[in-house]
């Protein structure tokens, strides 16, 4: 991807949304290949994956496949294989966290930085350039301040800037979370997180007082950077990173075209800027994010910390407000409609928050139109699929949601979308019959001749629209017409079948012509010597899992080198997580808040927190200066003896010099 052009990377859980992914606008797609993908159940195989590929690049999309867990030493050689039949498939470059890899003899693919590399600052960020990779995804939590500094530090013409600008949000800096692993085994950095951080806590002080009873604390809203993209384009970003490899095709379709509209946008603003594939897209729909699921939104800190970027109530989906119950009956529930304007659907799944603030869902089994209400709103009968008694806390007056519309379901899984590539088309004459030439809008040429006496029309004056017309029927190809010229020293009748096996020729060579002109990504050139890594100590916070990864940071002078959680030496108290969520600043407990507060006497310390939910106990410490919070605990004993880690020794203290000579 050139430095002038604009990516919009949609996430795929199988080929099939892949492909819709691509037919609604995506630059780039990214994947997970049938192992490491840091995704357990988001696997597809080789074959898919080329059958993604073959699509794609019909546009000059790209395929970007994921293999960004951390891996063992017995798992590099089956990685390495894996790499070069991904290669083999046409994959365009490989998502990545484990540097082990670039110590293996890999095939000339283009390697990615991933979100689990935890790129937070300009120096980390240079290095991964200087290392070879390609592209580099940020860290969520940066400030637009931030993504300028290291897009400063780093060389546009090396290495594009990704970030993601919509999905869920892990609360954790992405790789710096290990309490599914300390808790169950079960580890993020090896796509299996049992997800904590969803889970309600209670929270006590350090005098033992619940400050919070049953909040999920540690859930996030959603990101939601639609109104952020001019400012990220500025700040340098040029991949635009759609959260979502386990999201459903209706997801996907959506989302891709609500970003798709909002970039094509800013590219007729910004004549400067391109986009970095083929072709416009035609939606059968209204793209709006609010339809998906979503736990609300939030831009988080793109533009500095925000009082309100939790969804500490439910990590559920709450939907849109459409009205208040009128009347509850024995089998049903009337609702009062606030825009009278709006349809409800047998299916429509609809919720509402109980007196403890918990969200009940209510799913529509049939639903009855009975009239008008006072205030104008309509009046709907709705009978629930689930026995009425079951709905605590229903009454009069309770506000509504509706949080799943089968009518919008209904319309996503139809065709929602057409994307064509315009093209020139030009009918000529030869010197014993015709030539048909196709020059798609990026320059490539298809062209067909035939041999045809000269004929002339029935109507002279028709005959050169009924050519045109002809000409233009492209159908269920890729490309649609631009402009039609038609060169012919007079006007003559050329039969229906003959100009469709011109047309049919000229778009085969045309494909034909695209096909050879797509260029596989560069492979990134490490610096050489290796540059030093910005630390010459790493805990296992850098995530080493492996002797090659070990031989990556040894080669690049880190002088220690402790080995990754999952290997379990750490056994004692440590920060299970980091982020820059903090919960004593979203419970108005922060000391800098405190700070020239009419009755705060003397100074406000950041004391820790504990967060409760059953039998798990986490500590939480707070680290002003970077204003950062920690996650404390230790891994459980029954994880410890499960047989599956690995341990490992690497340099705990640094390693001793070499006898001189």
């Amino acid at each position: 991807m050139l430095p002038h052009q604009l990516e919009l990377l949609s996430p795929a859980r199988d080929a099939d949304i892949g492909i819709e992914a691509v037919n609604h606008g995506a630059d780039a797609i990214y994947i997970g290949g049938p192992s490491f993908g840091a995704r357990a159940s988001a696997d597809n195989s080789l074959q898919d994956i080329a059958r993604l590929v073959r699509h794609a690049h019909r546009y000059q999309s790209r395929i970007f496949v994921t293999l960004n867990t951390i891996l063992r030493d017995d798992e590099l050689e089956p990685a390495r294989r894996l790499i070069h039949q991904l290669y083999d498939a046409g994959a365009d470059a490989l998502i990545i966290q484990d540097m082990g890899l670039l110590e293996l003899d890999l095939p000339p693919i283009q390697l990615h930085a991933s979100t689990q590399t935890d790129i937070r600052t300009p120096e980390k960020a240079r290095f991964l350039q200087d290392a070879g990779l390609s592209q580099i995804v940020l860290a969520r939590e940066l400030t637009l301040p931030q993504i300028a500094a290291i897009r400063a530090a780093t060389d546009p013409e090396r290495c594009n800037i990704e970030f993601f600008v919509h999905g869920a949000l892990c609360v954790a800096y992405s790789g710096q979370c290990f309490i599914s692993h300390a808790h169950t085994g079960r580890s993020a950095n090896r796509g299996d997180c049992s997800q904590a951080c969803r889970l309600p806590y209670e929270v006590k002080d350090a005098q033992g007082r619940i400050i919070a009873h049953d909040k999920h604390v540690l859930s996030m809203k959603d990101n939601n950077q639609s109104e952020n993209l001019t400012a990220l384009i500025d700040a340098g970003v040029r991949s635009f990173k759609i959260e979502g490899r386990y999201k459903d095709m209706g997801y996907v379709k959506n989302i891709t075209a609500h970003y798709r509209l909002l970039l094509d946008e800013i590219l007729e603003q910004r004549p400067e800027l391109a986009r970095a594939s083929s072709g416009e897209c035609t939606f059968f729909f209204q793209p709006d994010p609010d339809q998906n699921f979503n736990r609300e939104f939030t831009d988080y800190f793109v533009q500095g910390r925000k009082d309100d970027i939790g969804a500490f109530d439910s990590p559920k989906n709450p939907g849109q407000a459409i009205g208040w119950v009128s009347k509850v009956n024995a089998d049903s529930v009337e609702l009062e409609l606030s825009d009278a304007a709006m349809e409800l659907a047998n299916g429509d799944g609809l919720c509402y928050y109980d007196l403890q603030k918990e969200l009940v869902g209510l799913q529509t089994n049939r639903v009855e139109k009975l009239g008008k209400g006072q205030d104008g709103g309509r009046i709907w009968r709705i009978f629930p699929k689930d026995p009425m008694d079951g709905f605590k806390d229903l009454r009069k007056g309770v506000e509504v949601n509706r949080n799943r519309s089968m009518d919008w379901v209904r319309g996503l899984e139809k065709k929602s979308s057409e994307r064509r590539i315009g093209c020139w088309i030009r009918l000529a004459e030869t010197e014993n019959g015709l030539k048909l030439s196709l020059t798609d809008e990026d320059g490539h040429c298809g062209e067909a001749q035939v041999a045809l006496e000269r004929q002339s029309p029935k109507d002279p004056s028709q005959a050169e629209a009924k050519l045109r017309e002809q000409l233009e029927r492209l159908g269920d190809t890729i490309f649609t017409p631009l402009d039609t010229a038609i060169e012919l020293s007079a006007p003559r009748f050329v039969p229906a079948s003959t100009l469709n096996a011109l047309r049919r020729d000229a778009i085969a060579q045309l494909e034909a012509a695209r096909s050879s002109a797509l260029q596989r990504l560069p492979r990134a050139k490490p610096v050489e010597p290796p540059v030093p890594y910005p630390e010459d100590t790493l805990t296992y916070l850098a995530n080493v899992y492996n002797h090659k990864a070990r031989d990556f940071y040894a080669r690049h002078d880190v002088k220690v080198i402790a080995a990754a959680y999952e290997s379990q030496e750490e056994a004692g108290e440590v920060s299970l997580m980091i982020t820059k969520h903090c919960v004593r600043f979203s419970l108005s407990l922060c000391p800098k808040q405190a700070k020239g507060v009419t009755g705060v006497q003397g100074q406000v310390r950041a004391e820790p927190l504990q967060l409760i939910n059953g039998k798990e106990k986490l500590t939480l410490r707070f680290d002003c200066k970077p204003c950062e919070m920690h996650v404390v605990g230790k891994i459980k004993r029954s994880v410890l003896n499960q047989t599956a880690a690995v341990p490992m020794q690497f340099y705990r203290t640094r390693p001793a010099a070499a006898p001189a000579t």
